[in-house]
């Protein structure tokens, strides 16, 4: 049969093919707006916090109460089992009957437990410190009281109770003050003395936080008092140090971080506040990897979407949960070598799909902040370094703010 070429028939050819063409990307764009209106502007990585809309909570199969069948119950024990640290009497104030008016007789006792506390109130404490004296050097000593800063009026311990209840449980002054029996003003004397005390410790915290082999950093959107602004985490494995700011300027971190070059590896996400940041950069893979899956939402009738999804989403998962598995340093390095490879191979096949070309173009032009997990390993007990007997540096798993 040969070609058609009634140009009427072209024409007609033409428009079908244009109007199939608008119907996708309309189909697309609709998409990706229900996408939007349902995950937030950040789609899969937008905070709960944010997310314009969420859903009921799930409700779970209820369980049924008590213990299996020829298993032994766990109630409640009364306190007569575990020795009770007060007993009280209660006496009836009842000596004749209310209904009647004939007298009452006697009969024993009915145990009630309840668990109480007595007002948390200052306690005056007197210390008698024992007093010693060398005739040979002619010098006194005297024993100092124990959980007392030096010339405080006021223990450590009730110190730590009111610093609690003011800035961690939110609790106000004057409360405080009435429910410690300690006067507002001696309260902030108290709080003045402590910040004073402590007033190096951010310091200490943020060189211990640049000297960490593994490093990570993340930023969000915060709201103080009703204004917009950030907060910054910049954390490790034994630390979280927060910062915040009104905006997203890179002085933040710059500050944290110094001007020296730092050692270790510094885990965030694609975020260009980080780029002049003197310390190697991972970039973290849990972003990475809900951008491959949100292709396969945005995309569900593209063949090629899906097997790309379909071959390294699972290679980004086993990178990730590689440290976590119990393998020699021999057995580590062999299989990070093996997913790198299938890694990088999926990376440069070529894609006609628009949406794979942009992630693999992530994974072209950042090869040097993308495999720090497969070139050096952090044991769980050590943080030796590669020139010594353990294999150090960490995996990239979420971000700070993630996990």
């Amino acid at each position: 049969m040969g070609v058609n070429s009634c140009p009427l028939c072209l024409e007609k050819q033409r428009q079908i093919d244009d109007l199939k063409d608008k119907n996708r990307r309309l189909k697309e764009a609709l998409r990706r707006r229900e996408r939007r209106e349902e995950e937030g502007f950040l789609g899969s990585s937008t905070p709960s916090s944010k997310k314009p809309i969420k859903g009921n909570t799930e409700k779970k199969d209820i369980k049924a109460k008590g213990a299996r069948p020829g298993h032994k119950g766990h109630d409640r024990k009364g306190h007569s089992e575990i020795s009770p640290d007060r007993i009280l009497d209660v006496e009836e104030q009842w000596e004749r009957c209310p209904e009647c008016g004939g007298a009452l007789e006697n009969k024993g006792w009915e145990e009630r437990s309840v668990i109480d506390s007595p007002p948390q109130r200052a306690e005056p404490v007197l210390y008698r410190l024992g007093k010693r004296y060398c005739p040979r050097c002619r010098r006194g000593f005297t024993a100092q009281a124990p959980g007392v800063l030096p010339k405080s009026l006021y223990g450590n311990q009730l110190i730590a109770n009111v610093i609690v209840m003011h800035y961690l449980y939110g609790l106000l002054l004057g409360r405080v003050s009435e429910y410690s029996g300690v006067g507002a003003g001696s309260l902030m004397t108290i709080f003045h003395r402590c910040a004073g005390l402590f007033e190096g410790a951010p310091h200490q915290l943020i060189e211990e936080y640049r000297q960490a082999p593994v490093k990570h950093a993340d930023e969000t959107g915060w709201r103080t008092d009703g204004k917009n602004g950030y907060v910054w985490l910049f954390a490790t494995t034994r630390l979280s140090i927060f910062q915040f700011g009104k905006n997203r300027s890179a002085k933040i971190p710059q500050a944290v971080f110094g001007a020296e070059p730092l050692p270790g590896v510094l885990v965030v996400d694609r975020y260009n506040g980080y780029n002049k940041i003197r310390c190697e950069i991972q970039y973290c893979y849990a972003r990475l990897l809900r951008d491959v899956q949100d292709l396969e939402k945005e995309f569900p009738d593209s063949a090629e979407v899906s097997t790309f999804v379909a071959v390294v989403a699972p290679l980004m998962a086993l990178a990730m949960g590689l440290r976590s598995q119990p393998l020699s340093d021999d057995q580590f390095f062999s299989e990070a070598s093996r997913v790198r490879s299938e890694l990088k191979a999926a990376m440069d096949r070529p894609a006609r799909h628009q949406g794979i070309r942009r992630v693999q173009d992530i994974f072209r032009e950042n090869q040097g902040r993308l495999y720090h997990w497969a070139e050096i390993r952090l044991c769980r007990q050590t943080t030796t370094w590669p020139s010594e007997t353990s294999d150090p540096l960490s995996l990239p798993g979420r971000s700070a703010l993630d996990r």
